[in-house]
Formats: structure tokens, sequence, C-alpha cells
């Protein structure tokens, strides 16, 4: 894909430093860096490398990338590597896609209390559905899961939700067999829906009274026990958007299906289409309107500012494990659930190995398509002396 004329890191550099003087009164450190490290990657700020194909011959520098989580040119190859890891632990069946939002009532408290309502969101949903799924009248299974946390929608605004990917069926309570959801059918989403309001509430409940919550500027009165409760109650008026779309293909589709879901940002750079005026303009998709595309501008300083909403708090994990595929679980249930699903007349399928996985490389030659491999780190004060590299020719 060929590098898009307009980068989130250009207009940082164009009105990064003037917007946050503006934005003393809420801007931190976090912000700031992040700010930062957006500027300076593949730049010669962070040094770089000189990479040497392993076939022909052909040598290119590169400057090094910030690798930090909300930068968009540093999420295409972390996307890569989580994927051929997920790789081999696929399985054999039909995958379903579920989507849990929160209401957008509680999205003024979720940017104040980043932390403890993503993580409220990631437990309410994944019991949700563990427990559903486990009720006989329903799957009657014990299911396996990857969640992923979101916080955004088309323009930029805050939306907390969670994608989570499903295999369509779990292993039975004795874990003697694997059983299988109906072909067009995972589980009611009016029972999702009305089940996960019910557990997110509580645990909203129990974080109040243990003082975890905090309430700041307009959400001031809601620290009151009354007003609280009376707050809740609105809540409770109206489900709760639960969305499961159909289950589609085999492990042969999910990795491709997967690429839109994971490492993703609040917006990528081949959204943005022009810097003018001080305004930004950028493409995005109106799903209410069968996903037609249009072009929403912004101020500079409220682009910078939305951008800014979906920064997560330090070392919070957005992407997470459930079920037989949680991480104290997965090397005893995986290969169960392998063995399950294998017909008995063919010999056990075997996931990928690891080493296979990673013999590709990150970077070809734009030669003659071999292997870029590294033979030398550069400083930043030695990239000084040499000649910066063709902007197609940057990798991480």
């Amino acid at each position: 894909m060929s590098r898009p004329p307009l980068e989130v890191a250009d207009i940082v550099r164009y009105a990064g430093q003037p917007f946050v003087e503006r934005s003393r009164k809420w801007i931190t450190g976090q912000h700031q860096k992040v700010l930062l490290a957006i500027t300076r990657c593949r730049t010669a700020a962070l040094g770089g490398h000189r990479d040497q194909c392993s076939d022909c011959g052909h040598t290119a520098i590169s400057y090094n990338s910030c690798r930090n989580r909300h930068c968009p040119r540093c999420q295409g190859n972390a996307r890569l590597r989580w994927l051929q890891a997920r790789e081999r632990e696929l399985l054999p069946t039909r995958y379903v896609h579920v989507v849990f939002t929160l209401p957008r009532e509680l999205a003024p408290l979720a940017l104040q209390n980043k932390r403890l309502i993503y993580k409220l969101l990631f437990h309410a949903s994944a019991e949700t559905l563990l427990e559903i799924a486990r009720d006989p009248h329903h799957l009657g299974a014990e299911i396996g899961f990857f969640s992923v946390l979101h916080t955004w929608d088309q323009r930029l605004q805050h939306h907390p939700h969670i994608h989570c990917v499903v295999a369509a069926g779990g292993l039975a309570p004795d874990h003697a067999r694997w059983v299988s959801s109906r072909p067009s059918f995972f589980l009611p989403v009016k029972v999702l829906s009305r089940v996960f309001r019910g557990k997110f509430v509580a645990a909203l409940k129990t974080a109040f009274r243990n003082g975890t919550l905090e309430f700041h500027g307009q959400l001031a009165p809601l620290a009151e026990p009354r007003a609280f409760a009376s707050w809740l109650r609105l809540l409770f008026r109206k489900d709760w958007v639960v969305y499961s779309k159909p289950p589609f293909g085999g492990p042969e589709h999910v990795l491709r299906y997967l690429g839109a879901y994971t490492h993703r940002i609040a917006i990528s750079n081949h959204r943005l289409l022009a810097l003018a005026d001080g305004c930004i303009r950028f493409r995005w998709r109106d799903s209410a309107h069968n996903n037609r595309k249009r072009v929403m501008t912004l101020p500079v300083d409220e682009f910078l500012r939305r951008f800014l909403l979906h920064l997560l708090p330090c070392r919070f994990m957005r992407i997470r494990n459930f079920g037989f595929l949680a991480n104290r679980r997965r090397a005893e249930l995986l290969p169960l659930c392998f063995r399950l699903l294998q017909p008995s007349d063919q010999p056990p399928a075997r996931p990928p190995s690891p080493a296979a996985l990673s013999a590709g490389s990150l970077w070809n030659c734009p030669l003659c398509g071999g292997i870029m491999q590294v033979v030398e780190r550069l400083s930043a004060t030695q990239l000084l002396l040499r000649s910066p590299p063709h902007p197609g020719q940057c990798a991480a």
C-alpha cells in the first residue's frame, strides 16, 4: 500500500505544540508523550538500521518505529505479528462476531474512569457470553474467545465497545465432546443484552460502594448516593446494544476477517484527506445510512482532542482471552478442542509451528522480493551523516 499524502504525524507537527499550549487545563504527560512519539516515528530522531537482501544484496537504510500502540504507522507490523501468533490457535470450525456496546449515557463516566470502566466492560461482556453459553437451554457448552476493546466511532467520538470473536461451539461440560451451535444462530441477542446490562450495572454499584469511581465536573453531583442510584435506574429504561453477526467461515477466513478489528487506532492515515485553513478533512462511514462514505471537516484542535480521547491507560491490555482460550487454560484445553473437532478417519491436525510462522519477513526486497535482513544498527547521530531513505522504503 502506498504512503498516504497526509498522516497524523504531519498534523501533530503542524499544530501539536500550539494545541498543547491551548489545552493546558486538561492535557496530561501521557498525551504529550504520545504526540511526541508520533512525530518522531520513522525519523532520524529514533535511529535506524541498514538492511540487506539475502538474495540480490540490495541495501537500504530504514528509520526505527516508535512502537507506540497509539501510533498509526506502527500498527501494521504489530497486527501481522499478532495474527501470526493466533494462526496456530484457530480451530477447524465456524466463528461468530459479537459486539457489546455501552450506552451513550455512560461515555462521560468512562472518560473519567477509563481503567475501571474498560475493565468492567471486558469482564461483564465475557461473563455474559460464558454464562449464557453454559446454559443447557442455549448452547450448553464452555466456549472460548478473545475480546478487543475499541473506544471510538467513525467520527472519532467516544464510543466504548467490545468486539468478541467466538468459536461457534464449545466443550461439553464433561469435556468429552464438541458441541456445535446451529448453522445460522449462536446465542439469543436479547438475552445477552439484558444479562450484560445487569452484570455491568451491578459492578458499577460495587465500585461506587468501594469508593473507586471518580466524579468530576458535570458528573460531580453523582457522588451523592441517592443521585447515583437515580442515575443508574435510567440505564434500565432501554435495552443495551449487543450485536451478533451470523457465523462466518472457518479458519481460512478468520485471519483476514480479524485484520479489520485488531490493533486498530481511532483513525488510520489512509482516511485523512487534507489539511487546509486550520481544518482537517477525513473520510468516515455512516452506518446509519447503509455505510455510506462521507467526508467530515474538523478544526485541527478538535481533531487532536478527539484523537486523544482514545488513549488507553498505561499497560492496559486491550486484547484479552477468555474461556478455553484463557491464558491459564489454553495449554490444556486448546489441544483437546483440536482432537474433538478432528474427524476420526483423518490424522490429527497440527497447528503451524511458531518457526514456520515467523519465517516470513515484515519487509521484502523491492527489487527481487527476497528477505531483507538487518546488517547494521545506526544511531541518530550516524544517520545525520547519511541521506534519508526513500519514504516507501521505511520499515519498522
